[in-house]
């Protein structure tokens, strides 16, 4: 623990430890009256005499002056590196443990920003969002009122994938084109940072329903034009791109994002590598080419496209993350079956470079190749690839129960996650099913999905859930089950239904 009070209390307390008098402690060099001022606080004492006062009560300096032992600091330090690998290692609650101790016991302001963030990540990572933010926005806003300490990217690219995370789309949307534009100012469109905002922006325009812009992004990063890299491939040397953008931060007096972007550079040179970053972005553009953004690689102006107002949602649309049963549905080239498989194939291209993710994100990129699987005309290897993520092949059986299969529920898994994640799965199967002619099975497996799905506390990720299963259950000729889902997708975010779908359905 650090020692008490200020230096001069702590020289008074371990004078009258050792029982010296003031002129004892002050000897030759000093006078009992300068001991005295020291004690009293009204004396600050240079690191001459800080020394000298140590040597003769038996401490070190850097005790005396910040009421910490080095080997105590040295200890912080190792905890709060070990605290990060646990997070690393995938154990946010033991690193959460590690960070509040550093926090607790360190009076370092950098090993303690450090562990406070460190402490924001484990708090994200254990699903408590809430809190998380508030950790953040505290970290973003030491940044800004001391930009020659810290750089408030990593705050504010953190800040957006939990505003996201939680549904707040707007809040993700102005803090990730804040950092976009922070980091293109810098010309840095490479690394981590680059590719987490692109990831963050990408998946936020395509909830807000916002194609268009999902469009020019994914374009802009992931599908450049022919002999012109995209931003993402530019200076390919992550260590050049990190401090070409470090030294033009330098140039503008940024010292603290300066910083930041040098410790990158020596990362990257000493092995670091985007990959991961780079993988989880191809898995957030396979995402919004399979749900309705225009393929990467051709121009808006070159697909067909409708009136502005067969674009854009009402609130109640919104609310459940896309159109309704039986109303115009996105710009003309969504409804252009060469344009969705073109897009398709180029989702199954970018998702060949996330064979890296592990976790919840290699589960996501599975179904997300079966989905793409199922678009391109092959349902047979898009159910394959689910039987093992399923674990059993009850989904894919003929009916012969009305108890749906249970989830795993592994101990220490993300209970809620894994049941999304296994009714996104079974969507995928029914789709597949239905692309084979095969109704009756499709039926079967979105069943199941209905009594997974209503074990979930209500949401917007739930409702949007519900409203495929009631565009499911209307290409499967069930009208009745579709409108039981499409009414529970409007209730999951506290609406009520303004209108019978019963009435949408028989205009089908």
């Amino acid at each position: 623990m650090p020692g008490p009070g200020n230096v001069g209390e702590r020289v008074r307390n371990l004078r009258l430890t050792r029982r010296l008098s003031q002129a004892q402690l002050a000897g030759h060099d000093l006078s009992d009256s300068y001991i005295s001022l020291i004690e009293s606080g009204k004396r600050t004492p240079t690191p001459t005499v800080l020394r000298m006062l140590a040597e003769r009560l038996g401490c070190t300096p850097e005790y005396l002056a910040e009421g910490v032992e080095p080997e105590q600091r040295a200890h912080l330090e190792v905890r709060e590196r070990h605290a990060h690998l646990a997070l690393l290692a995938g154990d946010p609650a033991t690193a959460e443990g590690g960070f509040d101790d550093v926090i607790a016991r360190s009076d370092d302001p950098d090993l303690t920003s450090r562990a406070r963030w460190g402490r924001a990540r484990a708090l994200e990572e254990l699903g408590r969002t809430e809190e998380a933010i508030a950790l953040f926005e505290e970290l973003r806003e030491q940044a800004e009122r001391d930009p020659g300490r810290a750089s408030w990217l990593p705050p504010v690219i953190a800040l957006a994938r939990c505003y996201h995370a939680v549904g707040d789309l707007g809040q993700a949307v102005a803090l990730g084109e804040r950092a976009l534009t922070r980091l293109r100012h810098l010309g840095l469109g490479v690394g981590h940072e680059y590719t987490e905002v692109g990831r963050i922006l990408l998946l936020a325009y395509v909830d807000r329903a916002d194609p268009v812009r999902a469009h020019a992004l994914g374009r802009r990063m992931l599908a450049p034009a022919e002999g012109v890299p995209a931003e993402s491939e530019k200076g390919r040397e992550p260590a050049a791109g990190y401090q070409q953008a470090s030294s033009h931060a330098l140039a503008e007096g940024a010292v603290g994002d300066a910083l930041y972007l040098a410790d990158q550079a020596l990362s990257a040179f000493h092995g670091a590598t985007s990959i991961l970053a780079q993988a989880r972005l191809d898995l957030a553009g396979a995402k919004a080419l399979l749900r309705g953004v225009a393929p990467f690689g051709s121009e808006l102006d070159h697909l067909p496209s409708l009136p502005q107002q067969d674009v854009v949602p009402d609130a109640e649309e919104a609310a459940v993350g896309g159109p309704l049963p039986s109303r115009p549905a996105g710009p003309g080239w969504q409804r252009n079956e060469a344009a969705r498989t073109a897009a398709a194939e180029e989702a199954l291209e970018l998702l060949g470079g996330t064979s890296v993710l592990e976790g919840i994100e290699a589960t996501e990129s599975t179904i997300e190749k079966a989905r793409a699987l199922v678009l391109v005309g092959r349902p047979e290897q898009a159910i394959a690839m689910l039987e093992d993520f399923l674990d059993t092949g009850l989904a894919l059986a003929a009916p012969v129960s009305e108890i749906p299969p249970q989830v795993d529920a592994r101990p220490g898994a993300d209970r809620t996650a894994r049941v999304r994640k296994a009714t996104q799965a079974r969507m995928v199967l029914a789709r597949a099913r239905l692309a084979q002619g095969d109704p009756t099975a499709a039926l079967v497996v979105l069943r199941a999905a209905v009594g997974d799905l209503r074990r979930l506390a209500p949401e917007r990720q739930v409702a949007q859930l519900f409203r495929e299963l009631g565009e499911l259950f209307e290409l499967a000729g069930d009208a009745k089950d579709a409108t039981s889902a499409y009414r529970q997708a409007l209730e999951a975010t506290g609406l009520r239904p303004a209108r019978s779908h019963a009435a949408d359905l028989g205009r089908v």
